[in-house]
């Protein structure tokens, strides 16, 4: 049995799935966000602008594609702000829209729309309000919202939030967890690869992603990024890849090739001093060197599942999805 699980001969599409503007809290226009993040070897953002669907499809060309998002809040007190009360918890969502034009937000809420700024409040478009609770029933059935018109759901910065195993561990219907938050470690935060593993232990088919959460009020962009493996630059493709788990997440190091066949993985990647094999268990297995570029591991039925974890240094890392091993 053979499966490519990143394919070398698709193109790679380099994306940042968490983006703010002008348009709510960020400093930038979205025009200049595509300049400054095409300058950098991107080809995709995820405009995800607090609580509210905006189309930047006219963004679009052959080079960039823009993708309609949004972060929404569930705060423990509507009332507050997080900003004020540093011990609040919060959990935070992005949705990803199947439609580059749906800008009907769903479970909207005035009490959070102060982030939307008075020049963009007319392109608001919704229908009525919804109660926000922050228990798991009440995020449950707010995700079961976003899944039934097609949204993929991110959870979002989970340590920054204060949200710990027994918040997030009964969530249901989410398609990707942030491993890594530019913006928050930037800041002295800490990264989120135990929440990943947690989820995936507790049964949960979820993917990992890597983002910015730039604002570019200070040095948060260009940290955290998705690597797209699709076949072509167009919003249908590249939101299939998302949804099955074609991509990878990264800080700086490229995986060009990962391949299962039979009981081995096989990878080719650029620079690295350390590659580990990550199971269900505690069996582990590492390669280390002053420069790997390719390798192999031994996969075993009992593994539950793998990912790989690649390191050229402690900043420059890459993680590819976890997969899942079938006892025969």
């Amino acid at each position: 049995m053979k499966q490519i699980l990143i394919d070398e001969k698709l193109p790679f599409f380099k994306a940042n799935l968490h983006c703010h503007t002008n348009w709510s809290d960020g400093k930038y226009s979205p025009e200049e966000i595509k300049i400054l993040y095409k300058q950098k070897g991107y080809s995709i953002v995820a405009f995800t602008d607090h609580e509210a669907l905006f189309d930047h499809s006219k963004l679009n060309d052959d080079s960039f594609l823009a993708i309609t998002s949004a972060e929404l809040a569930i705060k423990e007190n509507e009332k507050e702000s997080t900003l004020k009360n540093f011990k609040m918890k919060v959990c935070h969502l992005n949705i990803l829209s199947p439609d580059p034009h749906n800008t009907l937000t769903p479970c909207y809420n005035s009490v959070y729309n102060h982030y939307v700024k008075d020049n963009t409040k007319h392109l608001l478009n919704f229908k009525g309000e919804y109660k926000r609770r922050h228990t798991t029933k009440g995020i449950n059935k707010m995700i079961r919202e976003f899944n039934k018109k097609g949204f993929l759901v991110t959870y979002n910065h989970p340590s920054w939030s204060l949200e710990t195993e027994k918040d997030y561990i009964g969530l249901e219907g989410l398609w990707g967890v942030e491993i890594y938050n530019h913006s928050v470690v930037s800041g002295g935060g800490m990264s989120d690869v135990h929440v990943f593993d947690e989820m995936l232990r507790a049964g949960k088919s979820i993917y990992c992603v890597a983002a910015d959460d730039n604002h570019n009020k200070r040095e948060d962009a260009f940290g955290g990024y998705t690597v797209i493996n699709a076949e072509k630059l167009d919003y249908e493709s590249v939101f299939n890849a998302l949804r099955y788990g074609y991509f990878y997440s990264s800080t700086g190091v490229e995986i060009k090739s990962l391949i299962r066949e039979d009981n081995k993985v096989k990878f080719v990647c650029s620079d690295c001093a350390k590659v580990s094999l990550i199971t269900e268990g505690r069996r582990r297995s590492a390669i280390e060197g002053e420069k790997i570029n390719e390798g192999e591991f031994e996969i075993k039925e009992k593994d539950g599942y793998f990912r790989l974890v690649f390191e050229k240094d402690n900043f420059e890392k890459a993680w590819t999805q976890a997969y899942e091993v079938e006892e025969n």
